[in-house]
């Protein structure tokens, strides 16, 4: 197992004042690892720090096993929400004082409530779900084989990846990897991912290239055709570089293929070009 990614977006931590604050915090945590969440104080650390009177200066905590993550509710009187955002309403109510509750979803939002009627949320990426062989494979457990990139193609993070790969599948020429904020519009319309922000949809292409592809970045050699001169310097070039490098494994490796582009959206403009 790779671990999981928590992260918490710009301004999703709470309200001081009544206003929205807080940066955004990722944090990756391996097997074994802990992430304490809460309002916190000097005496009180917490990896992800949550601004709301609401809120306990030590709310809860994220505990990585082997296979899975574990939520550990420390509230007295308040339950959190664990919610499946890629299923169909699906979600877990973890009691107050619950000790490490195990959640079996491969992306997670944690809501916490608050009195100002709102909530606050933090998002975890888990790691991939783990299935038996196939009936009659045969073999022992030690001569099994894994499968090198394992993707949910009913996740979201999928549907950001085809996104990317479109311009490829359709035209079969050195075009340029579309941008984020070009992705967000390709999937405007659709019933899930047409509520992706930019941001989100940034989280996702990080998931995609950190833990899925687990790719590197600057990585010249897992970059798609067109950007083997093209890696730069700054962030913005190391943005396009692992967006480059997710396209190129999930084309080389057939991860994406033309069928795929039914999950999109149908293309708004009339004259583009298809196959």
């Amino acid at each position: 197992m790779s671990g999981i990614v928590v992260h918490l977006p710009q301004g999703s931590g709470g309200a001081v004042d009544g206003e929205p604050g807080g940066d955004a915090v990722t944090l990756r945590l391996g097997p074994g690892e802990v992430a304490r969440f809460g309002r916190g104080s000097s005496t009180t650390p917490v990896e992800l720090r949550l601004a709301d009177e609401a809120i306990s200066r030590l709310a809860g905590e994220i505990r990585v096993t082997d296979d899975h993550w574990q939520l550990t509710n420390h509230s007295s009187t308040q339950s959190y929400l664990v919610e499946n955002p890629e299923g169909a309403g699906e979600y877990l109510r973890v009691s107050p004082r619950r000790a490490g509750a195990p959640i079996p979803f491969e992306f997670a939002r944690v809501v916490l409530p608050t009195r100002r009627g709102t909530t606050v949320s933090f998002q975890v990426y888990a790691p991939d779900h783990v299935y038996l062989d196939p009936p009659g494979t045969g073999g022992s457990w030690a001569s099994s084989t894994v499968t090198a990139y394992s993707l949910d193609e009913t996740a979201t993070y999928f549907l950001v990846l085809v996104a990317l790969c479109e311009p490829w599948l359709r035209d079969r020429s050195p075009v340029a990897v579309p941008t984020t904020p070009q992705v967000v519009e390709r999937l405007r319309g659709h019933a899930t991912g047409g509520r992706l922000t930019a941001r989100a949809v940034s989280s996702h292409i990080d998931y995609l290239a950190d833990e899925k592809l687990r790719i590197g970045v600057p990585a010249g050699a897992s970059a798609a055709p067109e950007a083997a001169g093209r890696a730069g310097t700054g962030a913005t070039d190391r943005r396009n570089g692992k967006r480059d490098a997710v396209v190129g494994i999930a084309l080389r490796f057939g991860i994406v293929r033309e069928e795929h582009l039914s999950l999109l959206p149908p293309r708004a403009e009339s004259g583009a070009r298809g196959r």
